[in-house]
This record gives structure tokens, C-alpha cells and sequence, in this order.
């Protein structure tokens, strides 16, 4: 990934404001371990939790984005969502948010936050609605109104196909498509549409006849934007989707030029005596944002994944490391910046004059910003020093638990500044790798299908699931 790539991707960013597929594995009946023995902790500011009951109630907080906080036409995910200005943009509908958001109704289902046909009724929504609105070239865009499926632009450049954004939206297809296929007759026509849905994407389209995929196109605007998808970043998920489509399929060469750009996304560089394995353009040695870690893992499980590259496993635990070991260095001496406060991503943010902004915070962009998703999400990788942050985030919940979970960002430099907002994209892997960490369970649903292993298989991953 060129530097101009990744200013690019960052100033798009800004904009938001934002085993074989045999009836095998996980199809809705309960994937959960049986409870822990452990003595729970007595908590500062309250009585004593246990980690597990502290992971239920973040768990059950968050979901309510995607519940009760969804867009009311749709039921898919709103872009965005201020508590104390509800009217704020209440019809955006995000494309990505609302593949994270299918995925969070199947946790929502299995922990009990809803009842299976609930779930099953909203899901219809959200598909019925997405049949019907704008794609083009089967891709979705970006943002879509949630009362007529017509598009809205991102930006004046940005108004179709959102290649990325597309493919986060079937990351969650997929694991709705294995949830339900062995169910009732309801829950097996809503697998079907699930399926057919993504297979619609025209993945080889948005190659432009090159050996690499191409961000966003337009029917005004064609490939002006002219955006390559190269690695490292959050972008691997489209790649190896494009590759398991069976009818709009990519070639090898494609994924090794494009997102591996023939080998140099490989990195020698270490910090705090992490190797950080892949070159995070303009933000090496210390890493990126770290949603990187988290939203092409949301389904594709990292556990043991690696292609002739890199193991993208030691990608995401040492990116996170780093991250972590950044905070508890604090070069700059922002307030409680160490081990139970910290993470780094891309979020809302304080402006100099104290009003709400966006910003990609990581350590080459600290700002004395912290936003929970970032610690939270990456529970996976980093066990330990992940519940030390939440521990953190639940001590101080009178400022920073708000009705749809954790806030989205918080700084203890500037008298405990909050933002009380919240994002799709950051809510969403709060859920759900929480659940991976405890179940596996949307990396099971996404690896056990037929389409993803074949994909996996032609880019020559190893992957032992």
C-alpha cells in the first residue's frame, strides 16, 4: 500500500463520520462453553462482577445498536447514533455496519438477547431490503437511504459500487446463509436469500481487467476514484471473497499483485521488540488503527491463516501488542494512558475546540484519544490486556456506558471529554469478536462454507479449521 493509498483511504475515512459446506458445524443450535469458575473481582465503583458476567453486559449493551437503535424502515444498521440527538442522520443506512449487524443478531440469538424467530424476522427485513436496493455491478454502496434503498453518496466522487464495504456486508451474509440452512422452512428460504444475495456480487468487475480489485465505481463517475486495494490494511476480507465467487471469480494473481503487491507487504520492522510482520504504510514501526485487526477477522478466522506471505495470526496479536505496549509507553503523557486504559483506532474524536470530530487515531496520530472498540475488538489477541481495559471501561461506566454500550470515545486528558455517540462500524466488532473470543462462533459459521475454503484454497492459504 502506497503512502498517497493510504491518505487517501484515511481522508475517505473522514468522511464517514463514521470443514465442507455439509450440514456440519454450527447451524443455530448453541456453540457456547459451559461457564467459567471464577471469583469474581470487586469493582471500585460498584459490586463485584465476574469477568464473564462483565463480557455478557458489554455484550448485551452493544447489541442493543443493532436492535433497538436500528433504521426503522430497513432494520438495518444506521450509520450513526447520538443518544442525545436522535434525529441526527436517522436514515443512513451503512453497508458494512449492516453486515457486522447481521452477524450481531446471531450472537444476540444465541446469548438470548432475542428469540430465534425475533431474529429470524428482523433478518428477513434487513435482506428484503437490501434486494431491493441500489447495487451496482451486485455491489452495494457505501451508504444507502434506508426509506426508498436508493443510494447516498459518500462523497461527490463516491456515488456506487463500494467494493469494501460489499464485502463486509457478506462476511455477514455468509454466516446468516450457514446459521439457518438446516432450519425450518422460514429459516431456510432466508439462508437461500442470503446466499443469492452475495453471489450476485460481480467481483471481477471492479478489476478493471487488471491484477488488482478496485475500490468503488460508478455509473457517473466509472473508475475515477481509481483506488487499488492493496495490503496492509482492513481490505483482505474482499479479496478472498472475490475468489470463492463461482460465478464472478478472480485469479490468483490478482490477490498476489494487488493486496500482497508481489511480496513487499511483508516488514522487517519491530517495535517494543514486537516484529510488526506486514508493512502498515505510513504507519510504521508502530502500526496502524486498529480496526485493521478487526474487520476482515470479523468471519475469516486468523487463528492459524497464513498464505506464502505472512501468518496473519502473529499480523493481529502483534499489531495489537503494539498498540498496547504504545499506550503504556505513552511518549506524550496523555492522562491514564497504561495497561487498563488504551487503544487506538479510527473513531470520533475531540476537535482542538472541544467539539465532537473523526479521526484515525493510532500511534503515529495520538491525539490523547482513546475509543473502547479498539481494545475491546481485539479481545482475541490480546486476552489480558483486553479485560484490563474493560475492567477500565466499567469502572468509569457512569461517563462512559451510555444505552447502546461503551461511547464511542473518550479522552482523560481534557477533564474526561466523552464522545456520547456512537458508530455501526465500531459497535459491531465489539460484539462480535467478543463472541469469537468466547465461541468461535461467527469464525466457525464463516469457515465451514463451501464457497469461502474453495476461495481460500485457489489464493493458496493454509488455514486448519
Amino acid at each position: 500500500m502506497s503512502k498517497v493509498w493510504n491518505i487517501f483511504l484515511i481522508n475517505l475515512i473522514l468522511w464517514s463520520c463514521s470443514s465442507g459446506d455439509d450440514g456440519q458445524g454450527p447451524v443455530g443450535l448453541s456453540q457456547l462453553p459451559e461457564p467459567s469458575e471464577q471469583t469474581p473481582t470487586e469493582d471500585e465503583e460498584g459490586p463485584a462482577i465476574s469477568d464473564e458476567e462483565l463480557l455478557d453486559l458489554t455484550q448485551e449493551e452493544t447489541f442493543k445498536y443493532f436492535w433497538d437503535f436500528a433504521e426503522a424502515n430497513s432494520g438495518a444498521a444506521r450509520e450513526r447514533y447520538h443518544p442525545d440527538n436522535p434525529a441526527n442522520d436517522p436514515n443512513t443506512v451503512t453497508i458494512g455496519g449492516t453486515g457486522f449487524g447481521l452477524m450481531g443478531i446471531l450472537v444476540g440469538i444465541e446469548r438470548g438477547f432475542i428469540s430465534r424467530q425475533e431474529g429470524v424476522e428482523r433478518l428477513q427485513q434487513i435482506t428484503d431490503f437490501l434486494e431491493n436496493a441500489d447495487r451496482f455491478h451486485g455491489a452495494w454502496p457505501h451508504w444507502l437511504d434506508g426509506r426508498s434503498g436508493k443510494v447516498r453518496p459518500f462523497s461527490s466522487l463516491d456515488d456506487g459500487g463500494d467494493l469494501v464495504e460489499t464485502g463486509f456486508l457478506v462476511q455477514g451474509l455468509i454466516c446468516v446463509k450457514e446459521y439457518f440452512k438446516d432450519g425450518t422452512d422460514d429459516e431456510k428460504a432466508l439462508s437461500s436469500k442470503a446466499n443469492e444475495l452475495w453471489k450476485g456480487v460481480e467481483w471481477n468487475w471492479y478489476t478493471q481487467d487488471k491484477n488488482a480489485l478496485y475500490w468503488h465505481w460508478s455509473p457517473n463517475n466509472d473508475f475515477t476514484i481509481n483506488l487499488e486495494l492493496k495490503g496492509y490494511n482492513e481490505v483482505l476480507i474482499t479479496y478472498i471473497l472475490a475468489a470463492a465467487s463461482l460465478d464472478y471469480s478472480i485469479e490468483k494473481e490478482v490477490y498476489a499483485n494487488g493486496w500482497a503487491s508481489n511480496g513487499t507487504i511483508k516488514n522487517s520492522s519491530t517495535e517494543y521488540g514486537i516484529p510488526l510482520v506486514v508493512d502498515h504504510a505510513g504507519n510504521t514501526p508502530a502500526g496502524g488503527p486498529l480496526f485493521w485487526a478487526h474487520y476482515s477477522y470479523l468471519g475469516l478466522d486468523p487463528r492459524n491463516l497464513s498464505d506464502e506471505y505472512v501468518n496473519y495470526w502473529d499480523v493481529n496479536v502483534n499489531h495489537s501488542k503494539i498498540n498496547n505496549s504504545y499506550c503504556i509507553e505513552n511518549p506524550k503523557s496523555f492522562k491514564d494512558y497504561g495497561p487498563d486504559c488504551w487503544g487506538l483506532t479510527a473513531s470520533y474524536s475531540r476537535n482542538n475546540d472541544g467539539s465532537i470530530g473523526y479521526n484515525a487515531h493510532s500511534p503515529s496520530n495520538d491525539s490523547g484519544v482513546v475509543s473502547p472498540t479498539a481494545a475491546l475488538s481485539s479481545i482475541p489477541y490480546t486476552p489480558e490486556e483486553s479485560m484490563k481495559a474493560l475492567r477500565f471501561f466499567y469502572k468509569n461506566k457512569d461517563k462512559l456506558l451510555g444505552p447502546a454500550g461503551f461511547y464511542d470515545a473518550f479522552s482523560p486528558e481534557y477533564n474526561f471529554w466523552v464522545a456520547k455517540a456512537y458508530l455501526a462500524i465500531d459497535q459491531g466488532p465489539i460484539l462480535i469478536m467478543i463472541e469469537n473470543y468466547r465461541s468461535g462462533l461467527l469464525w466457525n459459521l464463516f469457515m465451514q462454507n463451501a464457497e469461502v475454503r474453495s476461495g481460500l484454497d485457489k489464493l493458496g492459504f493454509n488455514y486448519n479449521n
